[in-house]
């Protein structure tokens, strides 16, 4: 009986240290989250993860989580074509301006990455569904993408994962800034997205100019784009000039606006620029450039980079 006894009291306190380790364990992977509206706590590594912001896709896909859901991207039908081979079949519960609450209720998410743009009211509602997580960014800001990324690896309990990826674009950027340097030619800048009703500067507070001017670029908006919006009032051709650079990125984001910058190649005003003159017009993917934000983002547009300007120096 007392060998009996002495196992028992063995088995016991293996248990109640399993029970202890086990609560560590917990409370090691429980966080609290600094956000717009107030701390938010998680646990562990959710699993079911919906996105309302295209740059909190990209970082979940960067932490390796393929969320349940995501918002429709500005100008298609799913998510940027970038990341569309990646999600697979992933359900769209909304856009940018609009969240379907209906949709995002039947997706049973354990976590919400939403946009800094959004309302108190719209948060009120999805706080209620599950723990929500909005980063604190206030206007626009070319390196906020940054702390945005690590908020959102923190929430999904992978910010190690971001941080390297982060790390990595940094790097990557010193090192094409100092290949383009080397290269002597000018590197002045406009982004401009072409739609059908003209041709919008983009701002250079953006994530893509801010990757532009970390690669050594001169990027400006010509004074075009009023404070705090992300893009100017669309051009006419007649204004044309007032967007000549050096270089000249030429985003689109659907066939619409595909078909309105052809139409717009063939006309007089813009065979005259001197980045026309120079062949330093650059087509680039709208949905990555003037949509997209998060590492993955950073990384396919630094490769156009690479690939349109310094090869061609």
């Amino acid at each position: 009986m007392q060998r009996i006894s002495n196992i028992m009291n063995v088995f016991c306190r293996c248990v109640s240290i399993g029970a202890l380790m086990t609560l560590l364990i917990s409370s090691a992977q429980a966080r609290t989250l600094d956000t717009a509206f107030g701390d938010v706590e998680i646990e562990g590594e959710p699993q079911r993860v919906v996105t309302l912001y295209e740059g909190a896709l990209d970082v979940a896909m960067t932490a390796g989580v393929t969320p349940v859901a995501a918002i429709m991207t500005r100008g298609g039908e799913g998510v940027a074509r970038y990341l569309k081979d990646r999600v697979g079949d992933i359900a769209i519960v909304g856009t940018a301006r609009e969240t379907n609450i209906e949709a995002v209720v039947a997706q049973s998410p354990d976590v919400i990455l939403a946009s800094p743009r959004l309302s108190r009211e719209q948060y009120a509602l999805l706080a209620d569904i599950a723990p929500t997580v909005v980063p604190r960014t206030e206007g626009f800001s070319p390196d906020a993408w940054k702390g945005e990324a690590r908020l959102f690896g923190r929430a999904l309990g992978h910010e190690t994962e971001v941080d390297v990826a982060i790390e990595e674009i940094e790097r990557r950027a010193e090192d094409l800034a100092e290949s383009l340097q080397d290269n002597g030619q000018p590197l002045g800048a406009h982004l401009v997205r072409w739609m059908p009703q003209g041709p919008l500067v983009m701002s250079d507070q953006l994530f893509s100019t801010g990757l532009l001017a970390a690669t050594g670029f001169d990027v400006d908006d010509g004074g075009l784009v009023p404070e705090g919006r992300p893009h100017s009032d669309p051009l006419s051709l007649e204004n044309l000039a007032q967007v000549d650079n050096d270089w000249l990125f030429m985003a689109t984001l659907n066939e619409d606006g595909d078909d309105a910058l052809a139409s717009a190649r063939e006309s007089k005003a813009f065979g005259r620029l001197s980045a026309v003159e120079q062949d330093r017009v650059v087509p680039v993917d709208g949905q990555l450039w003037t949509s997209a934000s998060g590492p993955m983002a950073a990384s396919a547009i630094l490769d156009d980079i690479e690939a349109n300007v310094l090869s061609s120096q």
